[in-house]
């Protein structure tokens, strides 16, 4: 069943724009490296007016195929690079992040 890895973040506020969309671009770039396998990536900024968000502002989502595809994306060293690069600009560590992986159910 396909999964859709969501996760979401508030980054401190001396880490400028340009340095967190470089960021979130190389992790983006992750899915061209051989042994990881994800599609659909999107990022962006909240915008919703509900005030729901509980101080999270930006967030970026991938697709994997199946749990496997997930579990060996999380694992590989470029991920765990890349993730504690992004743990390090966030306003309160890992305090300031929600990931959530998502079983595509189409009939839920």
């Amino acid at each position: 069943m396909p999964i859709r890895h969501i996760v979401l973040c508030k980054f401190r506020q001396d880490i400028p724009a340009s340095a967190q969309q470089d960021l979130i671009g190389q992790i983006g770039a992750l899915g061209a490296i051989d042994g990881i396998r994800f599609s659909h990536f999107a990022s962006g900024r909240n915008v919703s007016e509900e005030n729901l968000s509980n101080g999270l502002e930006l967030g970026f989502s991938m697709e994997f195929a199946n749990a496997a595809d997930l579990n060996a994306y999380l694992i590989h060293p470029e991920h765990q690079k890349l993730g504690a690069a992004l743990v390090a600009m966030l306003e309160s560590g890992t305090d300031s992040i929600c990931v959530f992986d998502m079983e595509l159910n189409p009939s839920a």
